[in-house]
């Protein structure tokens, strides 16, 4: 009998054990899938308030996200942007995403591309697109520049990227050159970038896609660091680790990035887009210098625009 009862307290206890253990496991569940939501719906808040802006350039075309079956083509914009100066759109990336082949291109345009500023009628650096008329003509030229039509366009503030780099906790990157910097391209002088793999935090990665006048290719190199800069951003982002820090990084973005993006459309690209970043090829855009006037410009053949363009549809077209 007494055997019995002890049988009975030890099954009560290993069940009041499982309740607490199932309870436990229960409460972590919840509270991770409370943080899941509570980050998601700040995101969703910060891209659907903060950052999406459409434009008049670009159809918006929804499906074509969601069905994840063709072909995207964005624009990356870095414009610098201060207080009483409508900026320039120094930066300019073109990425082709193909979910077919799993694989992304980026092609850079120099901002002393002289070509046609289209709504403005007149010929200019492609740049100055973004002084003259904003987004929607900076958008519009670069199409009419590649004879490509864009689905998207991200822009950011440079002034915003050092801010962004030290929101998701600093970036590696593989140097290809190495240099100090002098502090001529409006940097802290002093930092030394070894060639090779280097830890930046937001000062530094501003020193890294600024400095020209240390480069032996220029503007050319200058494009190259700022597509490895921009690889190492979006590796950082998509970490485990930069979960903690999503409250940062929405603040960062929320108040230096615009995108015609909503936060549906985001979902659909991540989805369906975000095995392309693996596997990324590059091209720079060859030209040569020469003044008109006073003023030096970036002069593009049309043998070589036809080159790029042709780039870009056949990579497109990849199945």
């Amino acid at each position: 009998m007494e055997k019995r009862t002890e049988r009975r307290r030890a099954k009560k206890k290993k069940r009041k054990g499982l309740k607490i253990f199932l309870t436990v496991v229960a409460v972590l569940v919840l509270s991770v899938v409370g943080y899941g939501l509570y980050v998601y719906s700040q995101v969703k808040d910060t891209v659907n308030n903060e950052i999406h802006e459409k434009i008049d350039s670009i159809e918006s075309q929804p499906d074509k996200a969601k069905e994840g079956k063709e072909s995207l083509n964005i624009l990356l914009m870095g414009v610098d942007e201060r207080e009483n100066d409508t900026g320039r759109a120094d930066t300019l990336i073109l990425l082709s995403l193909n979910p077919k082949t799993n694989s992304m291109q980026q092609i850079s345009i120099p901002r002393d591309t002289y070509t046609d500023i289209i709504g403005y009628g007149t010929t200019d650096k492609i740049n100055h697109s973004y002084a003259y008329g904003g987004t929607d003509m900076t958008v519009a030229t670069v199409e009419n520049f590649l004879d490509v039509e864009l689905d998207y366009y991200v822009k950011i503030n440079m002034e915003g990227l050092s801010q962004l780099v030290d929101a998701v906790g600093g970036v590696t990157v593989n140097n290809p050159i190495e240099w100090t910097d002098s502090g001529k391209d409006g940097y802290k002088a002093g930092y030394h970038y070894a060639q090779g793999e280097i830890e930046l935090n937001g000062e530094q990665a501003m020193g890294f896609v600024r400095m020209r006048k240390q480069d032996p290719a220029g503007d050319a190199g200058r494009n190259e660091r700022q597509q490895i800069l921009i690889n190492a951003i979006v590796k950082k982002g998509a970490s485990v680790g930069s979960v903690t820090r999503i409250g940062d990084i929405l603040d960062v973005l929320g108040n230096n990035v615009n995108t015609n993006m909503s936060f549906d459309e985001m979902k659909s690209i991540f989805k369906n887009y975000r095995d392309t970043i693996s596997n990324s090829e590059s091209y720079k855009i060859e030209g040569y210098g020469e003044y008109i006037g006073t003023t030096w410009y970036y002069m593009v053949p049309e043998e070589e625009r036809q080159k790029v363009h042709d780039l870009i549809v056949d990579f497109n077209a990849e199945k």
